[in-house]
């Protein structure tokens, strides 16, 4: 191994000589294109989400999964540590729907044997029938489709049961396609992000917060795909709608209260790729030209719900993704017409 290092150094090396001796030298940084009369505005910004899986090369040659995310290959007393806190968290926290209308639970108990983890009742329905069921995602990971439909069925199979809440610390597109799809107005289904700092990995630093909001259920998008002719396509945004347990109706957040919305004109399933992006709400334009002394045109908001035209790509499928007003993030896919 000693001998392989030093062979492959001296080439590295001779191979570096080569590229300062010939290549030509370009400054990448220090170097902005300077246009009049256009004020560029930026801040720091992070972006942050689960890391996704480390995959492994195995013997055989073929790339391999190392981790699980199943419950029951964590061991026992792990798990069960886990879902009995974000059982207590849950029933006294509740659920947070948008307009920050709460929704508490009159009871709330763990299930053994099940494929969710826990059955319960909403304050101010029937609270003595245990009409809601309740699933925790994994403690490190997105909730992904095969645990959604698994669920789904499960929760299904107790007629009492009218409402199931997946709480997750972030969810998969393919998740969020089937919970859509599998939703109906007997049987609602309540995707939950889960605050990320209730994660045994960030113990201690939890808030005790009366109004903590450690569970947001975030809505679905409303979009519409629109011909735009020449074989384009445009995309308007409508906004958000969510379905209130309590009350049984569905409200709605419009277009322009949305913090941002972004386009992929060719999803392919797997990466999503922006190639337009939307800021449509108009109190956070207000406070960046109050910071510059300027003023933005009344209709240019309008724009901001409607995408540019655009052509389809080869996989003929779109993915427009929102950041809805308390940050959560949620997909809708749509494919094009052939």
């Amino acid at each position: 191994m000693t001998d392989y290092r030093k062979v492959w150094r001296a080439k590295q090396d001779e191979v570096n000589a080569c590229i300062s001796a010939s290549a030509e030298q370009e400054k990448l940084v220090d170097l902005p294109q300077k246009v009049p009369g256009i004020t560029r505005v930026s801040g720091p910004f992070s972006v942050e989400g689960v890391r996704p899986e480390e995959l492994a090369l195995g013997e055989d040659g073929k790339v391999f999964d190392p981790t699980t995310n199943d419950f029951d290959e964590l061991g026992s007393s792990n798990v069960d540590g886990y879902i009995d806190l974000m059982i207590s968290l849950i029933k006294k926290d509740g659920v947070m729907f948008l307009g920050n209308k709460r929704a508490e639970f009159a009871t709330l108990e763990k299930v053994a044997g099940k494929s969710f983890h826990a059955l319960g009742s909403w304050k101010g329905r029937e609270e003595g029938v245990p009409s809601v069921a309740v699933v925790f995602g994994p403690q490190y990971g997105p909730i992904n489709a095969p645990m959604t439909v698994e669920a789904i069925e499960a929760a299904k199979g107790l007629k009492e049961v009218t409402d199931l809440v997946l709480a997750g610390f972030s969810f998969d597109v393919a998740a969020q396609e089937r919970a859509k799809e599998m939703d109906s107005p007997a049987f609602r289904i309540h995707l939950a992000h889960i605050r990320p700092d209730v994660s045994p990995g960030m113990q201690g630093l939890l808030k005790e917060t009366p109004n903590s909001q450690l569970f947001t259920v975030f809505g679905q998008p409303v979009i519409r795909l629109q011909p735009a002719g020449d074989g384009e396509y445009k995309v308007e945004m409508d906004g958000v709608c969510i379905y209130n347990p309590l009350t049984g109706e569905i409200s709605d957040t419009p277009s322009k209260k949305i913090a941002a919305w972004f386009l992929d004109t060719d999803y392919d399933g797997r990466c999503f790729c922006f190639s337009q992006a939307f800021f449509p709400d108009k109190t956070a334009w207000e406070k960046i030209s109050k910071a510059l002394g300027d003023s933005i045109p009344e209709g240019a908001f309008e724009a901001f719900t409607t995408s540019w035209p655009f052509k389809p790509g080869k996989n003929n499928r779109i993915a427009v993704k929102v950041i809805d007003p308390r940050g959560n993030e949620v997909m809708a896919i749509k494919t094009l017409n052939p």
